[in-house]
């Protein structure tokens, strides 16, 4: 068995070789009902999210969703940066310490969105793993819709096996697990 010191060491290394690596997640469309459930479920009444109307008044097509609606396909991101890059951490045991959200512009019914997930930033302290994350959301024409900032905090020596990473992911988020990466 490696001790901790050896061991946060090498995740330390491992993990800054990682720093700046990207992964797309494509295609998520959204849809009149989800905007309306989103704004249900985090009660913003605001009638643009639920009435085309009252969206056609503020110049839009059709319904605007709530400002955080963004964080759907952003979890999405993360997940699979998790998955398929940063793997080995236990996503129960992370802590989510902050986050920053620059909303370009709001997100309408028919957007198809792709997100470009990156590793920003990684250091260690404390016995921890300090991991920033940027997402960056565009639209079917490549435009920015929104670009997030998410900083979660793991315990140290979080990069493990792959396949203990994947049977973990799907655990956690009661799926199926990703097939393994082709070699």
């Amino acid at each position: 068995m490696r001790d901790t010191v050896t061991g946060a060491t090498e995740v330390a290394a491992l993990m800054a070789g990682l720093v700046g690596r990207r992964h797309r997640v494509t295609d998520y469309e959204v849809g009149r009902e989800n905007i309306r459930e989103y704004a249900r479920a985090v009660l913003d009444p605001h009638p643009a999210h639920h009435r085309d109307g009252a969206a056609h008044e503020l110049g839009y097509d059709g319904l605007i969703a709530p400002i955080t609606f963004v964080s759907i396909l952003g979890a999405f991101a993360i997940e699979e940066l998790f998955v398929r890059v940063l793997v080995g951490y236990d996503l129960s045991q992370m802590m989510h310490t902050d986050q920053q959200l620059i909303l370009h512009r709001p997100v309408q019914v028919g957007d198809r969105l792709d997100c470009d997930v990156c590793l920003e930033s990684f250091r260690q302290m404390g016995g921890t793993d300090i991991i920033v994350i940027k997402n960056l959301m565009t639209d079917q024409h490549e435009d920015p819709v929104a670009t997030t900032r998410t900083t979660l905090v793991a315990p140290t020596g979080g990069v493990a096996d792959p396949e203990l990473a994947r049977a973990v992911a799907a655990v956690m988020m009661h799926q199926a697990p990703l097939p393994a990466p082709a070699r």
